[in-house]
């Protein structure tokens, strides 16, 4: 097939919490409702999530396939075969933005492979708030995603970042889920060096937000 005939890929940015919709820009949400075709890591919440952006199509004409830990191989390979076919898919992340720290990079990948146009749109990301709002340095920084979730793997896991720090004098980033915020802070305060600044960024752009370096 020609490519110039492919539909585009557009990777579409969700706020990082509820009651946070204003942080989309208008073009966005427009984009998103005149799609038809989603990939999102859970079709439930996309499809509560399109419901909150005031879409006029109804839920049940909307197209969304799931990429997850259970999509089979066969599954994934489909996925982009709407795009194959000239029909515009909207990539959905959980929160933030697609294919950082989700598994839509795969799509991306892919889509790249065959052909398909991908169009990233503006939105939040709160890799890039948290490390904006730290003080630490912008030029040069590192994203590790999640660290090991054991204790005594999580404290090599720092070290190692203490150290690759004081090399490069890069900013260490990487994220965690809220219900092990308290362990992992506990497990940081007792292995980090005394002199080493350590940022927490949570629920940014939502009413109870956090940032303390």
């Amino acid at each position: 097939m020609n490519p110039s005939k492919h539909g585009k890929l557009y990777l579409l940015p969700v706020p990082l919490g509820e009651n946070a919709l204003e942080t989309l820009p208008a073009y966005l949400i427009e984009r998103m409702h005149g799609l038809t075709h989603f990939i999102a890591e859970r079709a439930r919440t996309a499809r509560r999530f399109l419901k909150t952006t005031g879409i006029e199509r109804p839920i049940s004409e909307l197209h969304i396939l799931e990429l997850n830990k259970r999509t089979t191989d066969a599954e994934r390979a489909a996925l982009l075969n709407p795009c194959l076919e000239g029909k515009d898919v909207g990539l959905l992340s959980e929160a933030g933005c697609p294919a950082v720290a989700d598994p839509g990079a795969l799509v991306v990948a892919r889509a790249h492979e065959l052909g398909i146009e991908v169009v990233p749109l503006v939105g939040p990301s709160s890799i890039l708030l948290a490390l904006m709002g730290s003080g630490m340095n912008g030029q040069g920084f590192t994203f590790h995603g999640y660290l090991s979730q054991k204790p005594n793997e999580l404290a090599r896991d720092l070290q190692r970042l203490e150290r690759e720090a004081r090399r490069t004098r890069f900013t260490q980033l990487c994220i965690e889920t809220p219900y092990r915020n308290n362990k992992f802070v506990e497990t940081a305060l007792k292995t980090l060096g005394a002199d080493v600044r350590f940022g927490i960024a949570a629920d940014l752009t939502l009413e109870t937000e956090y940032i303390r370096t």
